[in-house]
């Protein structure tokens, strides 16, 4: 992306990149935001491929398909890579349209991508069967060697998740509990939810026992003990509050009268210094 940058002017170049980092920043946890700032960057240098990727993934997080599509399709054109081949075929899914993704899915391209494109690209073709209602072949496009190895690499938890995903929606009850399982295991980030779908099924259901505690005691009188509690914590604070106050109040004035009387005293001393300096300094003039 730099070297792509560094074919604008400086100045230019600087607003883009500018931009370019705020999308990255929140595309995440505020992918309206992002989308915003794809366009400014977006209005200032389109035949930047980097810019035409970024507005693209904007636009996807905020599930504008069709623009996210032209948008890569303009980046794909500009660099020749085939690395947006995977979240293209997605957006076709995203249009209504698994039929074009399959298609996608079986195209040359998809050999020249990297083991993680290619991974990711099984993902958007299995999501494509289930579109259709393809079920079974869903979970056979899932089966692989990345599926079944037992390293674990970026992509693994996302794969399990699929493929137990897949296999509960195909009725297939114990073999998903085990690759709920096995996700958890992989998922050390927490990027999917494995662990409350495996804790759903074996029935475990999270108490809170505080409510719990509320329905036994009575809402209107939880309620009122709870009001007493607060209104005395706030009483005890704020008279510890009071306490303290006094007594930095009479820290301060024992200090203040210290000070006063020091710098009095000090003061007093210089002038009785001055003066005798005065006396002693003072020129002797010669007589008439």
């Amino acid at each position: 992306m730099r070297q792509e940058l560094l074919s604008l002017p400086k100045g230019l170049a600087e607003d883009v990149a500018r931009n370019l980092v705020m999308v990255a920043r929140l595309i995440d946890e505020d992918p309206e935001g992002a989308y915003a700032y794809s366009r400014i960057a977006l209005r200032l240098a389109s035949r930047v491929a980097a810019v035409r990727e970024a507005a693209g993934f904007a636009a996807y997080a905020n599930q504008k398909f069709s623009e996210a599509l032209a948008e890569f399709r303009a980046a794909r054109r500009m660099t020749g890579s085939v690395e947006l081949w995977p979240v293209m075929a997605d957006c076709e899914r995203g249009l209504g349209r698994p039929e074009k993704a399959l298609e996608m899915a079986g195209a040359p391209e998809v050999q020249k991508l990297d083991k993680a494109s290619q991974v990711e690209m099984r993902l958007v073709a299995a999501g494509a069967r289930r579109d259709m209602d393809q079920l079974d072949a869903a979970i056979v496009t899932l089966q692989s060697p990345e599926l079944a190895s037992n390293s674990v690499q970026p992509w693994t938890a996302r794969l399990r998740y699929a493929y137990a995903d897949a296999l509960l929606a195909a009725g297939r009850e114990g073999e998903a509990r085990e690759w709920f399982a096995k996700t958890v295991e992989s998922d050390k980030d927490g990027s999917t939810d494995a662990s409350d779908r495996l804790a759903e099924m074996d029935g475990v259901e999270f108490v809170d026992v505080l409510a719990e505690d509320d329905e036994e005691a009575g809402n209107g009188d939880t309620t009122e003990t709870a009001t007493e509690i607060r209104v005395e914590a706030e009483a005890e604070h704020q008279d510890a509050d009071d306490d303290e106050d006094d007594e930095d109040e009479d820290e301060d004035d024992e200090i203040e009268s210290v000070t006063t009387d020091e710098i009095t005293d000090d003061v007093d001393d210089l002038d009785e210094d001055a003066d005798e300096d005065d006396e002693d300094d003072a020129p002797h003039r010669p007589q008439s």
